[in-house]
């Protein structure tokens, strides 16, 4: 290896230090998924809580990850306009690990994605 090279190789290790393993493996936990806000993520953790809140407006499907409602550090919503695609969300995939994939979006200061379509889901 020349010289140049392995300069270059050692500027990467001390410029680019915000690329975690989670990262590069394209996966990072519900825990992270707060610092990626707008960003196309895998999401990865444990369903620890569901629920299908049928008299609500848009009949929302709640799948909170690693913590039950408040206290989730993540959520997978899926509107009611798209629940017939998934079943029933709320029993297939109650106390499973999953991994979602979309864009993180955060309401009320808590992250989340919305899922529309099954393929966004899968079970570890």
């Amino acid at each position: 290896m020349s010289t140049k090279t392995l300069g270059v190789a050692v500027a990467l290790l001390f410029f680019l230090p915000g690329i975690s393993p989670a990262s590069q493996s394209g996966k990072i936990t519900s825990a992270e998924a707060k610092n990626h806000v707008g960003e196309k993520e895998i999401v990865c953790g444990h369903v620890s809580g569901t629920r299908y809140a049928d008299k609500t407006k848009g009949q929302p499907t709640f799948l909170d990850l690693d913590g039950r409602y408040p206290n989730s550090a993540f959520t997978v919503l899926i509107w009611g306009s798209d629940r017939a695609k998934f079943g029933e969300p709320e029993t297939k995939y109650a106390d499973s690990d999953v991994c979602v994939s979309g864009t993180i979006s955060s309401y009320r200061g808590a992250p989340e994605i919305v899922a529309t379509d099954p393929t966004q889901i899968t079970k570890k």
